[in-house]
Formats: C-alpha cells, sequence, structure tokens
C-alpha cells in the first residue's frame, strides 16, 4: 500500500513565457461583437424574467480578455439579495474537472500511474470485480462501475473520502470495462486517492497545488458547516423546486460531513473562469503551469468509444480530439445548474453559474451566440 507521506506538488514556474491571464477588456479589443454578446447577455435576462431561473451570472473571455461578466437575477429572493459577480455557487460536477487535474498532476510527478490498478494502493479493490480497473477508466467513466448513488450506505459516522473508496471496491464492477456509464463513485475513489497519496484531505490538498497557485482565493470544497473563511453570505440557497403558488423554494441543506470528489466544490464565475483560462493556454496561468501541454491534449480528447463523448474529467460532445486539435469545444455541467465551456479554435472560454438546477437554462443557446459574437475573419 502506498505511502501516506506528503509529496511536494508545487505548480511550476514558467521560465520566460507569460500565459495569459484573465483582465477586462471591450468585445472590439477580443474581435467580437458587443451586439451579438448583448443578445447572448438577453437570452439568460429573458429566461430570469420569465421565471425560468432565479439569477445568473455570466462570464465570456476571448485570448484572455474578459468581454462580458454580468449578475441577473436574485441569489437570494426571500432576503432580497440581488446576484453578484462574486456570489458564491456549489458547483457540483463541475468539481470533475478540477479533480481529474490534481490526478494528472500526481501522474506528471511520477506519483500516481494512470494506467496501473487502483488495487495497487487499495486492498480492498484486489478482487475479482474491481482487479483490473484503472484510475485512467474512472476519468473517463468507462471503469464499468454501476453504484447509483454517491456514496454506500451505512456508512461509519467518522468515515472519510479514503475509507468509503475502500467500499465501492469491496462492490466491483458489474459492467466489462470499456462501455460509458457516469460513475460518481469513480471520481470519489479518485479524491480518495488523491487523499491517500498526498496525506492531505481533499480540500487542503487542492487548495494546496491549485486554487493557491492560480490565485482561486474564492475556491473550496465543501462539507457540512463549512465556514468558507467567513464568506458564507456570498452563498445564496439552491432552488430545486416550486411551491403551490409556482415560485421557486430556497434550500440550503448540505448533509456529507466531508469533502467529497464527485461535486462539492464551491466557487465563483472569476475564479473558475481562471480555471478555464488554464486549459485553453494548454495547461499554464500567467506565469504558473499545472500541466504540461500533453496532460491537457489527454484530458480533452474523446476517450469513449460511441457518442457520449468524455475526456478525463472533461465533456467533449463533439468528438473534440484534444487541446489544439479540434473540432468543436470542451467543457462540463453541474446539476446544481452551473455550465462552462472552452472553444480553443476560437479563444473562448464561457460560463453560466445559476442555482436553478430545475430551471430551464438556455445554455446551448447562449453558447452558439457567444461563438457568432466572434467576427470574420477572427476566428
Amino acid at each position: 500500500m502506498a505511502s501516506a507521506a506528503v509529496f511536494a506538488l508545487p505548480a511550476t514556474p514558467l521560465a520566460a513565457i507569460q500565459a495569459p491571464e484573465l483582465r477586462y477588456g471591450s468585445a472590439a479589443d477580443a474581435g467580437m461583437s458587443a451586439r451579438v454578446l448583448e443578445a447572448a447577455e438577453g437570452v439568460y435576462r429573458d429566461a430570469i424574467e420569465r421565471g425560468d431561473l432565479v439569477g445568473a451570472v455570466i462570464l465570456v473571455a476571448r485570448n484572455g480578455t474578459v468581454v462580458l461578466h454580468e449578475a441577473i437575477g436574485m441569489s437570494d429572493r426571500d432576503r432580497n439579495v440581488p446576484m453578484m459577480k462574486n456570489t458564491l455557487f456549489q458547483m457540483a460536477s463541475n468539481t470533475k474537472p478540477v479533480v481529474a487535474s490534481a490526478i494528472m498532476m500526481m501522474g506528471e510527478q511520477g506519483v500516481l500511474d494512470l494506467d496501473a490498478p487502483v488495487r495497487t494502493h487499495l486492498d480492498e479493490w484486489d478482487n475479482e470485480r474491481s482487479a483490473t480497473i484503472t484510475p485512467a477508466q474512472l476519468l473517463s467513466h468507462t471503469s464499468g462501475l454501476r453504484i447509483p448513488t454517491l456514496f454506500l450506505p451505512d456508512a461509519a459516522p467518522d468515515t472519510d473520502l479514503v475509507r468509503e473508496a475502500r467500499r465501492f471496491g469491496e462492490v466491483g464492477a458489474e459492467a466489462p470495462a470499456g462501455a460509458y456509464s457516469y460513475s460518481n463513485p469513480g471520481f470519489n475513489t479518485l479524491g480518495g486517492l488523491l487523499e491517500l497519496l498526498s496525506g492531505e484531505r481533499l480540500e487542503a490538498h487542492l487548495d494546496r497545488v491549485m486554487y493557491t497557485p492560480l490565485g482561486m482565493d474564492d475556491s473550496y470544497n465543501y462539507r457540512a458547516e463549512h465556514p468558507l473563511d467567513g464568506k458564507r453570505a456570498r452563498l445564496g440557497p439552491m432552488y430545486y423546486a416550486r411551491d403551490d403558488d409556482g415560485a421557486w423554494s430556497p434550500d440550503e441543506a448540505v448533509t456529507i460531513p466531508f469533502a467529497r470528489a464527485s461535486g462539492g466544490m464551491i466557487s465563483t464565475a472569476w475564479d473558475y473562469a481562471v480555471f478555464l483560462q488554464t486549459f485553453l493556454n494548454g495547461g499554464a496561468y500567467g506565469d504558473v503551469r499545472l500541466l504540461s501541454e500533453d496532460a491537457v491534449r489527454e484530458m480533452t480528447r474523446d476517450h469513449v468509444e460511441g457518442a457520449e463523448g468524455y475526456g478525463y474529467g472533461w465533456s467533449t460532445p463533439d468528438g473534440y480530439e484534444g487541446h489544439g486539435a479540434g473540432p468543436g469545444h470542451f467543457g462540463h455541467s453541474g446539476s446544481d445548474g452551473t455550465d462552462a465551456f472552452v472553444d480553443p479554435s476560437s479563444g473562448l472560454i464561457g460560463l453560466v453559474f445559476t442555482q436553478t438546477p430545475r430551471g430551464r437554462p438556455p445554455f446551448s443557446r447562449f453558447r452558439e451566440l457567444v461563438r457568432l459574437a466572434v467576427e470574420p475573419g477572427e476566428g
């Protein structure tokens, strides 16, 4: 079994190259149409006015120039708190690309072999159903795991991510490896490996190797009663259902007592845009390199046979062939109402964060308009 010693995984400074960092500018500065961007923003203003959503924060950037960053509607309707650009959001599965990045960093440091069986580190996976499952298969949802819940029932009161990852191995795969089946337990196992191999809790590890180096000061990995450095007032309630009058009802319940890897990230639009820009830059931001360009290509190319389209922690809906190779884009959504994409062919990143997961977000139309906003000859 692997040692629990803390491995130093610092972000690598770039020698003389400064990768683009986010900065505000005009649509013209970025070779985009202000009028079309206004239309993209308008589809969300209309959705909020119709009552399809309670509020949203929108951010679009091209080649590092932020051309649209707006807060619309309400963060907390009952308390009359408007949505703000620095509102904190529950990111749900938008957490997965972040966790996958940390796993790839361990791979590049030689701490974790993505193609070696998980049982190399977790003895409970050394059985007929789990013995051949690898981190690479967990990253692409092709491991054969079919556990339908975030965690198994009857967990011990003092359990943690590593202990729950061990229990997944005792259940194991119910289908042959290779076929795509979205697996939250698979990503929670990856989080357990991060904790085991770093000797740190997931939140502390991600903060050390990613959030702090990138200046993502408003990013956390949530657990029940998390203090969020005194920023809880910036975290609005979730609106999962409508009341008898058709109005959205707030719900703030978070009951899992430890940070998980399938979801649970808390962040702002700006912080997550920094993360997206890092991928658009091929793994670097400013003078900090998190991942090699080869690692970014591997994460963002399609690893799934069939129509689903999934890389390592990223959805690749158009059969994306890897960073810098095209076609299409890569991105991810979260079941609590967040969505984000990166389009390297146009130098674009775009995201819309809401807290109305069962509303009607017009994200596909928004993304289409953002792409159309690139002026002819600027693509």
